[in-house]
């Protein structure tokens, strides 16, 4: 009898079965387009992208954990033509340096007293721009394409970086003072963008002519100066009402054959689990992404002949409901007491 579970819980019994697995599910396949593809967008959303767009300004989205603050990003990205989305993920030791650029002083001192000598010239080997810094420099070559630049979870900061980023943002500019230094000596100097593309910086100075396509994302865990928020437009993201939860879960799920006949029992389970999720939202804390894991453990488990719409009850008939309902119950786990 073919069974969903892979690892059987018999070290002492090696065998093959890793290779019945499914494919992932979309939200795990590391593609940055399909998570921009399947990001579905409100009309304030889209009202507000197309502010900030305009008046170039930063957008600091605020939500829940999990509610698809990041993917909107992503969608901006793909729908526009913007390239790759420059990520810079925030932690309590970030600073603006670090988002703007990287000189390793000990790797050039360490070459040069092996060379017996320290040329000018071989300085940008040892100067890679940040996210921040690259969205600025590859803007400022392609007029009218801004990069897209993700400062993800701004909120987890030292209090002074939000304040930090306010004069790069108002300006549009920075310098790379061991560039600027000996810009009389060397005034252009190739260096390498943080997706490792080169470019040429000219005395020092980097100068964006077009401003970057930048989304803050924040989960609510602290307040922001005015002076930071008067510079940002705000848009707050609130759960998906159930209607919304089926449409995503359509979108995340397009490539199911199951799920474009309303009368199959794996779209009737689909819709049941989703009723169940809204209504076990309602009593705490859960993201989206728990109800995509849970329909996808129900849809697309392991088996043998490669058939991906079998459902638990269909695979392993000793599975029984109070196990699968516990399944369910560890997936449903709430972010917080």
């Amino acid at each position: 009898m073919t069974t969903w579970k892979i690892f059987k819980g018999t070290p002492e019994k090696p065998h093959d079965e890793i290779l019945r697995l499914p494919d992932p599910p979309s939200w795990r396949s590391f593609d940055k387009e399909e998570k921009g593809i399947t990001y579905q967008v409100r009309e304030n959303e889209v009202e507000l992208v197309n502010a900030a767009l305009y008046l170039r300004r930063p957008l600091l989205v605020s939500g829940k954990p999990g509610i698809g603050k990041t993917s909107l990003a992503y969608a901006v990205a793909q729908e526009l033509n913007l390239g790759n989305v420059l990520r810079w993920n925030i932690t309590t030791r970030s600073n603006l340096q670090q988002g703007l650029y990287s000189y390793d002083a000990i790797s050039r001192l360490q070459d040069a007293k092996a060379r017996a000598d320290d040329s000018l010239g071989e300085i940008g080997k040892y100067i890679q721009l940040g996210p921040l810094g690259t969205a600025l420099c590859l803007s400022s070559r392609e007029p009218r394409q801004p990069r897209v630049l993700l400062i993800d979870e701004i909120d987890k900061s030292d209090i002074d970086l939000p304040n930090d980023l306010l004069n790069v943002f108002e300006e549009g500019e920075f310098e790379i003072p061991e560039l600027t230094r000996i810009a009389d000596k060397s005034s252009e100097v190739f260096i390498q963008t943080y997706d490792n593309k080169p470019v040429t910086i000219i005395k020092g100075k980097i100068q964006c002519k077009e401003f970057p396509f930048v989304v803050l994302t924040s989960n609510g865990e602290r307040e922001f100066p005015p002076a930071f928020l008067r510079r940002c437009l705000r848009l707050d993201l609130s759960q998906p009402s159930e209607q919304e939860l089926g449409n995503i879960v359509k979108a995340h799920f397009k490539k199911n054959k199951s799920f474009r006949d309303q009368n199959n029992k794996v779209y009737k389970k689909a819709e049941e689990l989703i009723n169940n999720f809204y209504s076990h939202r309602e009593k705490g804390e859960l993201a989206t992404d728990q109800l995509l894991n849970a329909i996808y453990m129900l849809t697309s488990t392991a088996t043998n002949d490669d058939s991906p719409n079998l459902d638990l009850e269909s695979i392993d008939n000793q599975e029984t409901n109070h196990k699968k309902e516990k399944l369910i119950e560890w997936l449903w786990q709430y972010l917080s007491s």
